[in-house]
Order: C-alpha cells, then sequence, then structure tokens
C-alpha cells in the first residue's frame, strides 16, 4: 500500500543551550569559546535527519496550542518534518537542555525534562497507517497503547532507548520490533559485557533486528533469518560535536528501513550518516544528505561489515 509518508514519530522535543569549552570535560574547569542555541531532542532530531536525506517524515507527538509560539514545533517544519499530525495541548512543551562540548567532541547533558510526553491516546488509526515506520524513545512509555497499536497495524517499531523506568520500559522494547540502543544502555539492562551475548540476551522471536551502538568503537546486529552476527567498524572521522549522532543514526535507519532495506543495510547507511553528523558542531548543523552519505559509503575507506566470531 502506497503510504504519503515514510517516518513517524513522537518521543523528546529539545531547545538546547550549547556551550564549548577548552578544555576535556574531566578537566573540572576550562574556558568557554562559544555558546550557541539549537533545537533538538531524540526523534526530533531524527526526523529532521530524515527530511534532510530526503525522506517524508512526520512529529506526532505533543505540541503547544498555539501555532504562534510553539517555537521546536515551528523549527522542525522548517527543517521539511510533517507537524500537521501532531495532537497538541496547552502544557505541552520542549525540554530544554544544556549541553556542555569539550574540544573532542564529547558532551555533557543536563536537561529539565518535567514536560508533557509522549502522544495522544486517541491519535486515529489512520494517522498511524500514513506511514510503514514509526520511531519512538524511552518517552513512549507515556504512551504505549499507541505503540502496541502500531505494532498491530503492521508498522515497523524502531525504539531508541537509553534508560528504564521498570516495567513500563520493559513493555515498550518488547512491542518494537527494531531495538536500535545505545551499547552502554544495553549493557547496564541486561547486565552482559560481551555485545554478542547482549545480542542475544535482547533477541525474541518478534524481532526483527537489534541494533547495538557503540560510537566511535562501530555498531552490532543480529538480524532476522540470519545466522550471522555483525560488527561494522566506524568511520575514522575528527569529531567536532558528538551531540545529535545518535539521533541522526536512527533517523537514517528508519529511512532506509521505509525504503526496504535490510537491518544490515540499514546499519550501513545509519553509519555513514552518523560519522559525518559529528564533523559540525550542533546537533543539527552537520545532517548529511542523501548524495553525501552514498558518497562516503562508496568510498575505498568505507568499513565493511565483519561477522563477530563465535564463542
Amino acid at each position: 500500500m502506497a503510504r504519503p509518508l515514510q517516518v513517524l514519530g513522537f518521543g523528546a522535543l529539545a531547545i538546547d543551550d550549547i556551550i564549548y569549552v577548552d578544555r576535556a570535560l574531566s578537566a573540572g574547569k576550562g574556558k568557554v569559546t562559544k555558546r550557541a542555541m539549537d533545537h533538538g531532542g531524540n526523534v526530533a532530531t531524527a526526523l529532521v535527519a530524515v527530511a534532510r536525506l530526503g525522506g517524508r517524515a512526520s512529529f506526532i507527538g505533543w505540541l503547544g496550542d498555539d501555532p504562534a509560539t510553539d517555537l521546536a514545533g515551528a523549527e522542525l517544519e522548517r527543517d521539511g518534518v510533517d507537524i500537521s499530525l501532531a495532537p497538541r495541548h496547552a502544557d505541552a512543551a520542549p525540554i530544554r537542555s544544556v549541553i556542555m562540548v569539550g574540544p573532542d567532541g564529547d558532551r555533557f547533558i543536563a536537561y529539565d525534562d518535567d514536560v508533557l510526553h509522549g502522544t495522544s491516546d486517541g491519535l486515529p488509526d489512520e494517522v498511524l497507517m500514513r506511514a510503514p515506520v514509526l520511531l519512538i524513545d524511552g518517552y513512549a512509555t507515556h504512551s504505549e497503547r499507541v505503540v502496541a497499536r502500531a505494532r498491530v497495524l503492521g508498522l515497523a517499531v524502531i525504539a531508541d532507548i537509553e534508560w528504564t523506568v521498570g516495567p513500563a520500559t520493559d513493555r515498550i522494547l518488547a512491542f518494537a520490533d527494531h531495538l536500535v540502543l545505545p551499547l552502554a544502555f544495553a549493557r547496564e539492562y541486561t547486565g552482559e559485557g560481551d555485545p554478542a551475548t547482549i545480542l542475544e540476551k535482547l533477541w525474541s522471536g518478534d524481532r526483527s533486528a537489534v541494533v547495538l551502538t557503540d560510537g566511535e568503537c562501530g555498531t552490532y546486529l543480529r538480524q532476522k533469518d540470519d545466522a550471522i552476527r555483525w560488527h561494522l567498524p566506524a568511520y575514522k572521522v575528527q569529531a567536532v560535536d558528538t551531540t545529535g549522532a545518535g539521533d541522526c543514526f536512527h533517523g537514517a535507519y528508519a529511512l532506509a528501513l521505509a525504503e526496504g532495506k535490510s537491518p544490515l543495510d540499514c546499519v550501513a547507511y545509519a553509519t555513514a550518516a552518523a560519522a559525518i553528523s559529528v564533523t559540525a558542531r550542533g546537533g543539527r548543523m552537520g545532517l548529511p544528505d542523501n548524495r553525501t552519505c552514498l558518497a562516503w559509503m562508496a568510498a575505498e575507506n568505507a568499513p565493511v561489515p565483519l561477522p563477530i566470531p563465535a564463542c
């Protein structure tokens, strides 16, 4: 069935105050070299990445009830993300974050997320059916019924989870058929250290893929109907700012999945996109276009997937 959109998403929508400093974050103190304001949020930035890559994305989470003062929603729209399907509420507001970035691109994020999360439980099925892929983050615990309906309707659900709030997070992880998780969280969640072991522990018969991202160390993957467990090394780049790199990865993965690519091909595309994104400051400034991603993937030094050795 032809659908007007490719990726739907609801989750974190943020306004970030970014402070760049001249020393490593572990140094204790340092000089401010630059200040900036940017729009961010896991799902919001991932959807912007979809749009930059040429895809059709829509944010379906809560937005403020007054479009004239809804700065975060307006910014999404300027970045090419559809917001016409999003429910609106007087209490809706973006998360406010302060991000400190060191000279090596490493960052620390302090955030105030005491806002309305998730989306309306009354979101119609016809809205969910407008795209084949739904992208969610840890705040989806506020809208479990919407995620469950999406799976029943046949959408691929990609979960970007970075923390747990207990049983509600367990249920969200169970709903998702594509777990695309930071390795650090997966280690904490499973109590295991080895990526291959974690892939097995997070697997279930309902999964299509489990993906573990580990920054400059690359990505680990198990995909359905494939006996091989894969490791895709990262590109060798000089990171300027890693803010939003994971979000870019999720957006690129979601778009490739919507286009019918296998999880391994989705990971390869997302790896290139995320590598490009860290070469510019801010969470969205470095988000790449499709042509640039394909050029990086075609380069002689592009990383290739390697089987993880069997235990």
